[in-house]
């Protein structure tokens, strides 16, 4: 989820050529009503409500999904925040690409490990 169209374009395109495939949602109710996924990149500031709330609803809905925050929000109370919501990873904008891809990678990799276990 992410606020802003040309960020959202950009950084689908990016996820695309890496493989991934995106699906836009623009706004909190996009979002809850968008199809059941693996890893959701959430940004905090969305136009029809706060993204801590969607992280929260989206966790209660799913201890498997993985979410990466991906905000311009960078103090540090945001970031334990958006972590003590439910988020797996933080990340801080502006941020690259490879980083994004590792923390990607890491989330996946654990909610992969989770579901092997049965946790």
């Amino acid at each position: 989820m992410e606020d802003d169209r040309r960020v959202a374009a950009a950084l689908s395109s990016a996820l695309g050529r890496r493989g991934y495939q995106v699906e836009h949602a623009a706004t909190v109710a996009a979002a809850l009503s968008a199809a059941p996924c693996d890893l959701v990149l959430l940004d905090l500031t969305l136009p029809d409500g706060d993204g801590t709330d969607l992280c929260r609803e989206l966790r209660r809905r799913s201890s498997q999904l993985g979410i990466i925050a991906v905000t311009a929000r960078g103090e540090e109370r945001d970031r334990v925040l958006g972590l003590r919501l439910g988020a797996d990873d933080y990340v801080v904008k502006p941020f690259s690409m490879v980083e994004l891809q590792a923390r990607i990678e890491a989330v996946l990799r654990r909610a992969a490990n989770a579901l092997r276990s049965g946790t």
